[in-house]
């Protein structure tokens, strides 16, 4: 029996689990159900008010994950409950322990995209931009990229964004039961993946936004394939408003259901449709643009209520203003090279290989060895689809990354759920995951 309670608690690292009532003191309770950076313990204790302070005979531990269907992944949520009032929530994470910022420091700035791609493999463009900026700027040649290469970078990541959030309309449907959505948002995710697919070779985990550039050109017939996007998926984005948005049940699971203020998201640090849901207007591709961001016109969309609901309605309706910008991004395209020509980041062409040996020469270098970068340290930050995702890597000269680090959004993200859940019904923990919309590759890098 003891073994089973330990297991429930914590497993193997009983420190890591939800203690009960009996065995913590009063200012460890205050920090798990309320207590948060940048906030007086007086206001926390406001936020982790329990009307009755219950005996440990009228609550119960349990686990929701590692194996669960809804917590989109190997996350693992340790619930007190009292019948079925949550009265605290701890999340467990590293069962995925893939390791990708040690793995990142072990590969050469040429392969490190094929790692950070498989981070957020719902986002895994956002990943490659990100890391092939941080290089840029450690090379000094973050002012010297194509045009053309820049705002392709702009239109393959807006394309992510859309199909990221089209696979939040079909999970987030499905954890709630409108099964249908899981359908019809896989079936837009598909088209838009089928487009990734014809651009890179492959769906996901792309490895297409390099140090310098892109791997290869637009394929011929891109333009007439991005505005068959445009046009399909905007109808369907209405028939969602009427499945969803107006519809009295969807409404009911979602308004009012896992609350956080503008006070706890900037404590914790959230970002992305999570801090906007709360009212802030947050987004760096406005508030520190990168690429070519201030040059087109979009709306950040807020809320202003904290809740499931408005999270979900923002990312909807960020959909409409991806396609916004890309509608822009297909007026601007210019023409011209798609990666740098500097012999340093840049393999020979594919036919030069063919014909030269000191092309062939410079090809293995490249692959095999990678180009060294400059001594230095850098961060740079992006939006991602779930918030702000940075990069820091520090060089030693070499040509790998001496450190580095990547700042997830869905790590520091999750950390909001035991605010969230507090003083909810265990019938809402699935909605609240889901309103998150966590990946767990990025959290477990």
């Amino acid at each position: 029996m003891t073994d089973i309670v330990s297991t429930i608690r914590g497993g193997n690292d009983p420190e890591q689990g939800l203690k009960p009532r009996s065995e913590i003191t009063a200012r460890e309770l205050l920090r798990e159900v309320g207590a948060v950076l940048r906030m007086s313990e007086a206001d926390a204790a406001k936020l982790g008010d329990i009307p009755v302070d219950p005996s440990e005979d009228q609550t119960m531990i349990i686990n929701m994950g590692p194996q669960h269907p809804s917590t989109h992944g190997v996350l693992r949520l340790m619930l007190e409950l009292q019948g079925e009032t949550v009265l605290r929530c701890k999340p467990i994470i590293g069962y995925l322990h893939t390791g990708m910022e040690k793995t990142g420091e072990n590969l050469t700035y040429m392969q490190g995209g094929t790692n950070v791609t498989r981070m957020d493999y719902l986002s895994p463009l956002n990943n490659e931009l990100v890391f092939s900026m941080a290089t840029e700027k450690l090379l000094g040649i973050d002012g010297d990229i194509p045009e053309r290469a820049v705002w392709m970078r702009m239109l393959l990541s807006e394309l992510n964004r859309m199909s990221s959030h089209l696979l939040f309309m079909a999970t987030n449907g499905m954890d709630l039961g409108a099964v249908s959505m899981m359908i019809y948002g896989w079936r837009e995710r598909e088209d838009v993946l089928r487009f990734f697919q014809k651009v890179t070779g492959l769906r996901m985990n792309h490895n297409f936004i390099r140090p310098g550039g892109v791997a290869a050109d637009l394929p011929e017939g891109w333009r007439d394939d991005v505005l068959h996007l445009l046009e399909s998926i905007p109808p369907r984005l209405d028939e969602y408003d009427v499945l969803m948005t107006g519809q009295p049940i969807w409404r009911d699971r979602l308004q009012g259901v896992g609350v956080i203020t503008q006070a706890e998201a900037m404590a914790l640090g959230a970002t992305g449709p999570i801090l906007r849901s709360t009212g802030v207007p947050w987004d760096l591709r406005r508030d520190q643009p990168y690429l070519h961001y201030d040059e087109v016109e979009f709306d950040v969309i807020v809320g202003s209520y904290g809740d499931a609901f408005d999270r979900y309605a923002i990312r909807l309706n960020e959909i409409r203003e991806s396609i916004k910008i890309v509608r822009q991004i297909l007026d601007r395209m210019p023409t011209g090279d798609y990666r740098i020509q500097n012999k340093k980041v840049t393999p020979p062409p594919r036919a030069r290989i063919d014909e030269s040996m000191e092309a062939l020469i410079h090809h293995f270098k490249i692959f095999t060895e990678g180009f060294k970068v400059p001594e230095g340290e850098v961060y740079v930050a992006i939006e991602s689809p779930r918030g702000e995702i940075g990069c820091y890597i520090a060089s030693d000269g070499s040509a790998t990354p001496y450190r580095m680090h990547v700042r997830a959004p869905s790590f520091v993200n999750i950390q909001c759920l035991p605010h969230m859940m507090r003083g909810g019904l265990v019938a809402d923990a699935v909605a609240v995951i889901s309103s998150v919309d966590p990946v767990l590759g990025e959290v477990d890098r």
